[in-house]
């Protein structure tokens, strides 16, 4: 098949095999391939290739364009859980999961203002459509065994942001860990915990069965329980661990009083909250 003649002398469009030990950040704009191959073990990284090479979304439909792929051109792209497709997502999830009623409740005053048919319908940071109600509402948090749903009244209200969360052991791409994080026990770097989501500097401290506490420069908007911290130093993606504990969210904190969130498959972690100095 025939490239496009400023292809060839531009950025060349080559299939690459990852011969190096490490993966890096996705082009802009482009899929971010980091977020699906952080938990790949090196032996698979070196026995794949990546045809796509560096190029760009943007610069692959052009491709597609000069050489009459028109159905690459019309595909859709897939945006969220993609296998639903266009179906509700809440009566899609209860065709294969009994309702568990339970109530919304306001974060601030424990005024119970509606009722849903199951806390794992919501995710943190979400709008929370509560009948009767014409404001925004959001959920901050969820209690699974009475099946409360938490809501706050503003998309920025200090109980969606948290500073402070711990991984389970965390699967490193090239070095097990890193030598400096072995060294110093702390390293600075970058996490996100969701597609495309902004770069957020952070603190690791490493603990001694493999786990890591990750202390954000600044509070980070909705982290949830079971959502993957993705690790980065440079352009380098550097692996990725569970989120199985949380800190106090921000406005816990204003308010003096202890509100830690833990998965159920989380390991022990001794007293305190805050990781070792």
């Amino acid at each position: 098949m025939p490239l496009p003649q400023d292809t060839m002398q531009g950025r060349p469009w080559k299939r690459k095999r990852s011969f190096s030990r490490g993966t890096l950040r996705g082009q802009k704009d482009f899929s971010e391939t980091d977020l699906k191959l952080e938990m790949v073990s090196q032996d698979a990284l070196r026995r794949t290739i990546f045809p796509l090479g560096g190029l760009t979304k943007d610069f692959v439909k052009k491709i597609a364009a000069e050489n009459k792929l028109h159905h690459v051109l019309q595909k859709k792209e897939s945006m969220g859980i993609c296998f639903v497709g266009k179906r509700n997502f809440e009566h899609f999830l209860l065709q294969y999961l009994q309702p568990r009623p339970g109530r919304f409740v306001s974060i601030e005053d424990g005024r119970v203002l509606g009722t849903h048919k199951g806390w794992f319908l919501y995710t943190l940071g979400q709008r929370a459509r509560i009948g009767g109600l014409q404001e925004p509402w959001y959920v901050v948090e969820k209690d699974g065994a009475k099946g409360d749903v938490f809501v706050a009244p503003q998309t920025d209200h200090p109980a969606l942001y948290r500073d402070l969360l711990r991984t389970s052991r965390v699967h490193w791409i090239a070095e097990e860990p890193p030598a400096v994080l072995v060294r110093d026990k702390m390293m600075e770097c970058h996490f996100r915990f969701r597609h495309q989501m902004a770069l957020v500097p952070c603190v690791l401290t490493l603990n001694q069965d493999g786990t890591v506490w990750v202390t954000a420069v600044k509070a980070v908007r909705a982290l949830a329980l079971g959502q993957f911290a993705v690790f980065y130093r440079g352009q380098e993606c550097l692996g990725s661990g569970k989120i199985l504990r949380l800190g106090p969210s921000a406005y816990t904190l204003q308010r003096g009083r202890s509100g830690a969130q833990v998965a159920p498959e989380s390991p022990g972690d001794g007293p305190g909250l805050r990781p070792p100095l």
